[in-house]
């Protein structure tokens, strides 16, 4: 993906130069220069690292790639020490296929952050999803179905950007999957059943397959989906179930004289007369009313519950 950006000019970075009494411009690669920054962590200066002599170095903006500003980032010097996928995961995520890509070392940090968090939560939870059933349950606990909902959800996002090549938007979709499912440890008190996490791991991995191949292509292996579906490489791609896409509650803000005091969970077809019973019901509404009466309830549809003491 590199030599492909690179060719294309489409990859910038930052560039640095010193001057001698000429004025004529030697150009500094970026890994070269040490920033002194501002209390808002602006650059205010730079200088050559390990340079005892304390050259002048002007930093000269943000300019593509090119041999000629001495500019470029190598490739191998990156995949060397964080690995094929991490490079792949930036270069994706960074900006849209037709859109420029601004360098940046802390992206290259946080994909790198991405991906352990990936493979430490796979590998955590691989012992207890190994032997699920790979089929889902048909009585689900109110757990289960929202976590579906939430990773369907997120799959149908996905594959939507996927068929409009937006990246960028597939690897925030994989990372908000993440997010959804990292919080779960399955034990003897877990609310989620293995097989719903099983299945909605091997979602994520799907995702990320083609933006990340080898790390999935190792935790496929390692959690045993490959007994069920066959190498990665050949597995289906993840289908969205729309019945796991129904809600059955939606959540409201919760709101005491204007300001917000938490949220409730109401049916997704409750009436005005349901909603505000269990706004009531609320422990800061009771706390609020202290027993007495409000002097309005106001409902603002699929958004809000407002209670004027």
């Amino acid at each position: 993906p590199f030599q492909n950006l690179l060719t294309q000019g489409m990859v910038l970075n930052e560039t640095y130069y010193s001057e001698d009494a000429s004025g004529k411009k030697t150009w500094l690669n970026p890994l070269d220069v040490e920033l002194d920054l501002d209390e808002k962590g602006r650059p205010k200066g730079a200088k050559l690292k390990g340079d005892a002599s304390n050259t002048a170095v002007i930093i000269g903006g943000v300019e593509k790639m090119a041999k000629s500003k001495n500019n470029g980032v190598d490739p191998q010097a990156l995949i060397d020490q964080y690995g094929a996928d991490t490079a792949r995961l930036f270069v994706m995520f960074a900006a849209p296929p037709e859109q420029q890509l601004e360098w940046s070392g802390a992206g290259v940090d946080g994909a790198s952050r991405f991906l352990r968090r990936v493979w430490m939560y796979s590998s955590s939870q691989a012992s207890a999803i190994r032997d699920a059933q790979d089929s889902v349950p048909k009585n689900l606990s109110d757990a289960d179905q929202e976590l579906r909902r939430e990773v369907h959800t997120i799959l149908k996002q996905a594959n939507f950007d996927y068929q409009r090549r937006q990246y960028n938007t597939v690897v925030s979709a994989a990372m908000k999957m993440l997010n959804v499912l990292e919080p779960i440890k399955l034990d003897q008190e877990a609310a989620i059943s293995p097989s719903v996490l099983r299945e909605c791991l091997g979602i994520l991995l799907r995702i990320l397959y083609p933006v990340v191949p080898h790390l999935t292509h190792v935790l496929w292996k390692d959690i045993g989906y490959t007994k069920t579906f066959g190498p990665l490489l050949d597995a289906s791609w993840p289908v969205v179930d729309e019945a796991a896409l129904v809600q059955t509650e939606i959540t409201l803000m919760l709101q005491i004289n204007g300001k917000l005091r938490g949220e409730i969970q109401v049916p997704v077809d409750a009436g005005k007369e349901q909603i505000e019973a269990l706004a009531l019901q609320s422990e800061p509404a009771a706390k609020a009313l202290n027993g007495g009466t409000p002097k309005k309830v106001i409902i603002v549809p699929g958004r809000l519950v407002n209670i004027v003491a």
